[in-house]
């Protein structure tokens, strides 16, 4: 499908009705092949963790960043088998889901309210909160496996809808859509937001992504696509000008909850300076982590250096992903894109520049909307060729994540 067939179905909306039609008569094929891309990915990554959990126990900063044992609640068989769902930021989740936002933790702003309210209200029925957390993600993620699986068919078809919830699911930073993190939920609301405008529901997108800023910073973001698709639209209504602009909602709620709690209702700007984020000028961090690479090829011997240069590389992979989703897809997406790594390259971590880049390209589905047209369109050695290395890459980073090794 050629870019400009694809600009001009975002210039005619699909109606709710016909969209509804569709829906029900691809439905079942939808649902089938995100089931499939589920299944395997999560199993995959469940006994990747749990095995490499059981074999070759923990991290000794295991105990530094998890002093209090949230994260390994259980007798050591159950705590190998959970040790895929609850690494690293979990431990701020779970904090956050037990007792909210204290005022003298400001390092808590950093992670948004939406997930940990949904595994607090997960484990008033469950009893277990890491459990809770993983069932939360899991659900999550299967929905958004469904929403992009439609989404694609609706932009591109359905052999790439087929190969996109592939790419997505064995990507090396989708073990965090099974993990106590808010990925798989802000990859559900993000999708929803843009298939609900794509298909003339605003009041829904501007509902999901509300719901998005509320869950990570990146959220408010989804203002961007909007905005872009209502302007190409040829039926612009003031009133889903309206809508579009109840999206910040969701993050100044979440400020408003903070200063009224009698905490800083800017937390949330301000806690980036704890985690040593910096404004360093327009995607300096993309200059900052080449240099960060080029340094640490010439030290492989040590972790961090190693670490700059594997981020270094799911940078340059995302190029000619970025150059494919604005080629190939309306101009929405590509802008989605451009805004939400504006944030983490603009905003680096001083002494890592490209910390969490994997982490943060996962929930970018007009990537791998892209590369599944991109595969749909080649053989079955396309797809080998780019599937197999990332399902191995998936299979590592399951492994490294579940013994406590930072990754991302």
């Amino acid at each position: 499908m050629r870019r400009e067939g694809t600009q001009a179905a975002v210039l005619q909306p699909v109606a709710p009705a016909r969209a509804s039609g569709r829906a029900r008569a691809t439905g079942d094929a939808a649902v089938a092949d995100a089931l499939r891309a589920f299944w395997v990915s999560r199993l995959l990554v469940w006994a990747v963790g749990a095995g490499a959990a059981a074999l070759w126990g923990l991290s000794a900063r295991t105990t530094l960043f998890d002093p209090g044992a949230v994260t390994r609640p259980f007798g050591p068989a159950a705590n190998a088998l959970a040790a895929p769902f609850a690494r690293w930021d979990s431990v701020w989740y779970l904090a956050i889901a037990n007792d909210g936002y204290p005022a003298d933790d400001p390092r808590r702003a950093a992670f948004f309210p939406l997930y940990p309210l949904l595994v607090r209200a997960a484990n008033t029925v469950v009893g277990a909160p890491i459990v809770a957390g993983a069932l939360v993600s899991l659900l999550c993620f299967a929905v958004a496996l469904v929403l992009l699986h439609r989404l694609t068919e609706l932009e591109l078809g359905a052999p790439a809808a087929r190969m996109t919830v592939w790419a997505i699911a064995l990507f090396p930073g989708a073990v965090f859509f099974s993990a106590v993190y808010s990925e798989a939920l802000y990859l559900a609301l993000s999708v929803g937001c843009l298939y609900a405008a794509r298909t003339g529901r605003w009041a829904w997108a501007a509902t999901a992504g509300a719901l998005g800023a509320a869950t990570r910073s990146a959220g408010v973001l989804l203002v961007v696509p909007l905005a872009v698709m209502w302007l190409a639209s040829r039926d612009r209504r003031v009133r889903d000008v309206a809508w579009i602009a109840l999206v910040p909602a969701g993050l100044v709620a979440f400020c408003a909850a903070l200063g009224v709690g009698g905490g800083d209702a800017l937390a949330p700007f301000h806690a980036q300076d704890i985690w040593l984020r910096h404004f360093a000028g327009p995607f300096a961090g993309a200059w900052d982590g080449t240099t960060a690479a080029w340094r640490g090829v010439h030290h492989l011997d040590d972790k961090a250096s190693r670490a700059d240069v594997v981020l270094f590389c799911f940078l340059v992979l995302a190029v000619p992903a970025l150059v494919g989703t604005l080629r190939r897809l309306p101009l929405a997406y590509g802008a989605y894109v451009l805004a939400a790594l504006a944030l983490p390259l603009s905003y680096p971590v001083g002494p890592q520049p490209l910390m969490s880049l994997p982490r943060f390209l996962a929930v970018l589905f007009p990537l791998f909307m892209w590369l599944g047209a991109w595969l749909a369109a080649g053989g079955r050695a396309r797809r080998v060729a780019i599937l197999a290395p990332s399902a191995a890459g998936l299979v590592a980073v399951s492994a490294v994540f579940a013994t406590w090794h930072w990754f991302a």
